[in-house]
């Protein structure tokens, strides 16, 4: 009985060897397993019309395509030097319906796989979004380090970091369902718009709480929840009146992404003989005296060792990754885009990238991290620059570092021919050289940078002065997560120092800083005044659309008015340690015509006289009335 059933085990165990090994489409089928397909779905209805997908999987370059489907043909099939990827370009017809149809990958005339692909039915309205506008205050928050609202998801199988909140720079477990969970403390403070770091999957073995070393381009990382919580979460900002930045990066990428792993191509990335770092000099860039050399060290260098720094000429990369941009604006419903180190990736393809952008989405806004120190260089990487060689990167906004660095002083050295309030003034006397100011993204800190409260000597009045500059002159102001509760940390103690969790955002901590009663007194002052800040500058045509007309700095004083229509504002800084009085004839081009203001912090009316004095070291907002 036993020696009957081996030998039938064995008769068949030979004849599926035998046909195994002379059939080489089962053969094929086999050793392939799943498929990667990318974008993983597209939408009817788009204006660009054709689509590029990537296929990955074992010897696909092995394999003939097919399918059929009304409205859309295969117009182009590119094989690379790595036969595990085919890069294939759908064309879209206009009239295209959604639904799903197969890819049909034959190999020696027969079937080997065929995948399901759909075409996605648009949101009503989505070609016409509005972006983020000098009406908003962003608010910039760092999600594995605001709130953990689902603690079974801190440690997933498969990840390589695990969470553990006594490490600085580990991985401490915030996520989406943190940030849901607490929507409406935004809208208690005031906040407009949510910018929110990266949130897509960064599989790597430590540092990967920041999310800048991306694994995966289209997975957000599980320990922050899936694709479909992100969804929930702008969907849910939406309903209160929250618009979303989604953080994005193609400079480069994370060393374990699948794709680093087995290169589609060699110039996929930059790559040298050995470990090459960018000399992280973005102005060889605009220089016109710049070295090659120091231009290419720039652009190609790795930005770290674990950031592999991808080579946007190359133009089937370049198409994956503008379609992926478009792809997660269709799919989560977003508001804008904040693009990490933007000039770092080639300009070519920045333009390219905005141009198809705006393309579907006229009304939308981006924001280019463009890390310069001095102006005119801000000025070139903002869309339709009327500085330097005539490039336009099509960028509406620009991160506003010089501005920021004058912040950073003029509120605490000692005032001077182009000292302290000074180094305002001489900063927006340049805003000549923008194309448009008003949507330079402006801020005292952010999550590179040294908090704000630790600048200023954790000085409160300081604050409170700056913040009121932050959210009454130009600009679309962000603030950084924690702010309102007097954070502190400098930059050299480590990125841990500058991105503490927020108090009460995980189940135990001591205090709860999302409630009044969870925050100190002097932590409620500065709450309280942010938001009365917030609010009034949320119902301000002056400050949000209005003119700005400012006047210099005399004796520690500087004084500036935001104007629309009939609404003006008046805004003074005292910088003294003790209460200062001005002759107000010397603003009588803006005063004309009105008697009395209303202090927007204090809620009293005043008069206007011919002289008046102003609290020591304090902002003093008054909207004039007739």
């Amino acid at each position: 009985m036993q020696i009957t059933t081996f030998l039938k085990y064995y008769r068949q165990s030979f004849v599926l060897l035998i046909i195994f090994l002379f059939n080489p489409v089962l053969s094929f089928a086999q050793q392939q397993g799943e498929l990667r397909v990318e974008p993983p779905c597209w939408w009817a209805g788009m204006k660009h019309d054709q689509l590029q997908l990537l296929v990955y999987g074992k010897d696909i370059a092995a394999t003939t395509v097919n399918f059929s489907y009304p409205g859309v043909t295969l117009k182009e099939t590119v094989k690379v030097e790595n036969p595990d990827y085919l890069f294939l370009t759908l064309s879209l017809g206009k009239k295209v319906k959604p639904g799903v149809f197969d890819l049909v990958f034959t190999s020696g005339g027969k079937k080997v796989f065929s995948y399901p692909y759909e075409i996605r039915q648009r949101r009503d309205g989505s070609a016409g979004r509005t972006g983020f506008t000098p009406a908003d205050v962003v608010y910039l928050l760092m999600p594995d380090r605001f709130a953990n609202g689902d603690p079974s998801n801190d440690n997933m199988p498969g990840m390589l970091e695990q969470a553990d909140r006594t490490k600085p720079s580990g991985r401490h477990g915030g996520d989406i369902a943190g940030i849901r969970k607490n929507l409406g403390y935004f809208n208690d403070l005031g906040i407009t718009t949510l910018w929110i770091n990266p949130l897509l999957e960064n599989n790597n073995p430590a540092f990967t709480y920041h999310g800048y070393a991306i694994t995966d381009f289209y997975r957000v990382d599980p320990r922050y929840g899936s694709n479909a919580d992100y969804t929930a979460l702008v969907d849910d900002a939406h309903k209160k009146g929250l618009k979303v930045i989604m953080d994005m990066v193609f400079n480069h990428c994370g060393i374990n992404h699948w794709f680093i792993n087995n290169l589609p191509q060699k110039n996929w990335i930059h790559q040298f003989p050995e470990y090459t770092r960018s000399n992280f000099r973005a102005e060889s860039l605009t220089d016109p005296y710049a070295s090659e050399a120091d231009r290419n060290r720039m652009l190609q260098g790795w930005f770290d060792t674990n950031m592999p720094d991808l080579d946007q000429r190359n133009p089937l990369l370049k198409e994956y990754l503008i379609q992926n941009s478009i792809w997660w604006v269709e799919f989560a419903d977003l508001d804008g885009i904040r693009l990490d180190t933007q000039p770092y990736p080639y300009k070519e393809m920045l333009t390219a990238w905005t141009d198809r952008i705006f393309k579907e989405y006229p009304s939308f806004n981006l924001v280019g991290e463009a890390w310069l120190q001095k102006e005119s260089m801000t000025a070139y990487y903002q869309k339709d620059a009327i500085v330097g060689d005539g490039y336009n990167s099509g960028m509406p906004s620009v991160t506003d570092f010089p501005l920021y660095t004058a912040m950073n002083r003029a509120f605490t050295e000692n005032e001077g021919w182009s000292e302290g309030l000074a180094r305002l003034y001489y900063v927006l006397a340049q805003d000549f050289l923008y194309a448009n100011p008003s949507y330079n993204l402006i801020f005292l800190d952010n999550h590179d940078l040294n908090r704000y409260f630790n600048s200023v000597g954790r000085d409160l009045p300081a604050l409170k002065m700056a913040l009121a500059f932050l959210l009454t002159t130009r600009g679309i102001p962000q603030i950084y997560y924690g702010t309102e509760l007097l954070m502190d940390g400098r930059e050299s103690d480590g990125h841990g120092e500058i991105r503490k969790d927020f108090p009460g955002g995980w189940p135990g901590d001591q205090a709860d800083a999302f409630t009044r009663h969870g925050r100190t007194d002097l932590q409620n002052e500065a709450f309280d005044y942010l938001r009365k800040l917030l609010k009034y500058r949320k119902e301000c045509k002056a400050i949000t659309a209005g003119t700005l007309k400012h006047f210099i700095p005399e004796n520690g004083l500087y004084t500036y008015f935001r104007k629309n229509g009939d609404q003006t504002v008046m805004v003074v800084f005292n910088r003294n340690n003790e209460e200062k009085s001005m002759k107000m004839s010397r603003f009588e081009e803006c005063t004309a015509g009105y008697s009395n203001g209303f202090d927007v912090i204090y809620g009293r009316t005043v008069s206007l006289g011919q002289e008046m004095s102003f609290p020591a070291r304090s902002a003093t907002i008054y909207e004039l009335k007739k």
